[in-house]
C-alpha cells in the first residue's frame, strides 16, 4: 500500500512547465464547444512556461495542487477586482488537470484560497464563471455560492455569459 501526499502550496517558478500543461489541459477539457476553435487556440498558446515564471509571485497569491507526481491544479486569488460586486476577495482561476477533477481536490484547493483570503480580512468572496461552463457553475453552487450578476462578454467573435458567485 502506497500513500499519495498531497499538498497545496506556493506556487515557485520551477512549477511553470506543469502549470502551462494544467491549464492548457483543463481549458481544453471546460471550454471546448463554448469558447471558439481560434480563440480559444490563442489564449492557450499565450499562457506558456514563460508567461507563468513571470507571474509567479507577481503580487496575487497563487497556490497549486501538489500530489506526489507533480503539481495538477492551482488558484489564484484576491482582492476583488470589481468595486461594483458586494465582495472584497475574489478567486480570479481555479483549476485541475481533467483526471484529477471529481475528487474533492477542487474543493480543497477553493478551500485553502478563502482560508487565506480570510486571513487577509476578506470574508466576502466573487468568482465568475462562463455561464456554459455548467461544471463549474454546479461546482460553485454547491460550495455554497449564491449568484450575484450576470455579464455578457465578447471572446473571439463569440458573445458569451458570464456569471458571478459570491460567498460569505
Amino acid at each position: 500500500m502506497s500513500d499519495l501526499l498531497v499538498s497545496i502550496r506556493r506556487a515557485r517558478a520551477e512549477d511553470a512547465l506543469a502549470l502551462s500543461r494544467v491549464f492548457e489541459a483543463s481549458w481544453r477539457d471546460a471550454y471546448q464547444g463554448i469558447i471558439p476553435g481560434v480563440p480559444l487556440e490563442r489564449m492557450l498558446a499565450r499562457r506558456s512556461p514563460k508567461w507563468w515564471r513571470s507571474t509567479i509571485g507577481r503580487g496575487r497569491p497563487l497556490a497549486v495542487l501538489d500530489v506526489g507526481e507533480g503539481v495538477v491544479g492551482y488558484v489564484s486569488y484576491g482582492r476583488c477586482r470589481d468595486r461594483s460586486l458586494p465582495a472584497d476577495g475574489e478567486v480570479d482561476e481555479l483549476y485541475l488537470a481533467p483526471e484529477y477533477q471529481g475528487l474533492g481536490f477542487g474543493r480543497r484547493l477553493f478551500r485553502a484560497a478563502r482560508n487565506d483570503l480570510q486571513d487577509r480580512e476578506l470574508t466576502r468572496v466573487v468568482v465568475w464563471a462562463l455561464r456554459d461552463n455548467e461544471r463549474a457553475c454546479a461546482f460553485y453552487r454547491r460550495l455554497g455560492g449564491r449568484q450575484i450578476a450576470e455579464v455578457e462578454e465578447r471572446i473571439g467573435g463569440a458573445q458569451l455569459g458570464k456569471v458571478a458567485f459570491l460567498f460569505r
